[in-house]
């Protein structure tokens, strides 16, 4: 289950990190409020998930996932263009974090 909330919690990066850049510096109110509401959820699930999740292991996989679908969100929204060696790149970040969630599920926490 820590995982899950991990992974979950990695992808709402996505949602405050896009928030805070249509924030337009916080100067927009909507933007601003999906910002704080998606941080203290992105955080609050990073919190929980090392409950039972090394802190080292825990918070790469946070940031893997959270740049993966940052970055996905974006090219798909055409905010950032698309190319290949960007989408082999990302998924060489998704290839290591899958390699970190085997290698650690053989670990004593």
């Amino acid at each position: 289950m820590a995982w899950l909330v991990l992974i979950v919690s990695g992808m709402l990066e996505a949602v405050w990190a896009t928030a805070m850049s249509q924030s337009n510096g916080f100067s927009r109110l909507w933007p601003s409020i999906v910002f704080v509401i998606g941080v203290v959820l992105s955080m609050g699930g990073l919190a929980i998930a090392l409950k039972s999740i090394p802190v080292g292991t825990g918070y790469a996989v946070w940031v893997g996932v959270g740049a993966v679908t940052t970055a996905a969100w974006a090219m798909a929204r055409g905010a950032e263009p698309v190319s290949t060696l960007k989408i082999v790149f990302l998924a060489g970040i998704i290839v290591c974090i899958v390699g970190l969630q085997l290698v650690s599920s053989g670990e004593a926490h």
